[in-house]
């Protein structure tokens, strides 16, 4: 049903994800690693028979989980080793490009930074698996938002373009000019799209501790922020 509706839209299906707690593949138990290389396979599965293009979120670890120290060598292992064999399943059986998305330190504590992501795809060595950049956690963690665009450069497969406070694109903090520069940079030309979430939609605010209205509806926030998003990153291509 997802995929007749979206060609008859016109539109790709992109699949977001964070892995709960008992799938975690960075846990030190082996089964629970076990069932999460199972479930992300399902979940690749569903996304491709949905016609999806991406595959991405917070796919390497679970989200929300933080041991309260810095990761580790054997949790990085656990990871790479793990996710290489999604990969290869997802390789193997559909076209989706795979997500990594490094979230902010209050997520996770495993990759909170563009370049940490990159490490991690270079030690899965697959080349279906890309960085999502998300802006709303690159602006708590990087140091400098252009620079980090930059660097991940080739591996850049999917943004989030998202306010600092998951508001309207263009009523943050989050250098717009600068981050559309590097992109143009990089020659991406991939998908952008806007995350954020309607408290009303009272699970998932609760996850992502939405506690007030962004806009004065979603539609809204959408239309406003897909035309802010246009007219910035058009003058930069145009310049």
């Amino acid at each position: 049903q997802v995929k007749k509706v979206s060609n008859e839209l016109g539109i790709s299906i992109n699949i977001g994800y964070g892995m709960p707690q008992k799938y975690n593949i960075i846990s030190p138990d082996p089964t629970t690693r076990k069932e999460g290389i199972k479930f992300s396979k399902k979940l690749i599965n569903l996304s491709n028979e949905a016609g999806a293009v991406v595959f991405g979120g917070v796919i390497y670890c679970s989200w929300g989980y933080i041991t309260g120290k810095m990761r580790t060598e054997d949790e990085w292992k656990w990871g790479v080793e793990a996710f290489r064999e999604i990969a290869q399943f997802a390789k193997d059986t559909s076209n989706l490009i795979l997500g990594i998305e490094p979230t902010n330190r209050f997520e996770s504590h495993f990759i909170n930074i563009a370049k940490d992501a990159v490490h991690f795809i270079k030690d899965v060595d697959l080349d279906n698996v890309y960085v999502l950049l998300d802006t709303f956690h690159m602006i708590r963690e990087e140091d400098n938002i252009y620079q980090a665009t930059k660097d991940v450069g080739k591996y850049l497969g999917y943004i989030h373009a998202c306010e600092n406070q998951r508001g309207i694109p263009g009523t943050g903090l989050i250098p717009w000019k600068e981050f559309f520069i590097a992109l143009k940079e990089v020659n991406y030309n991939g998908c952008i799209t806007i995350e954020s979430f309607d408290p009303n939609m009272v699970n998932i605010a609760k996850l992502c501790s939405i506690w007030r209205k962004l806009a004065d509806s979603p539609e809204q926030l959408a239309i406003q922020g897909l035309d802010f998003l246009k007219k910035k990153y058009g003058e930069i291509l145009n310049n």
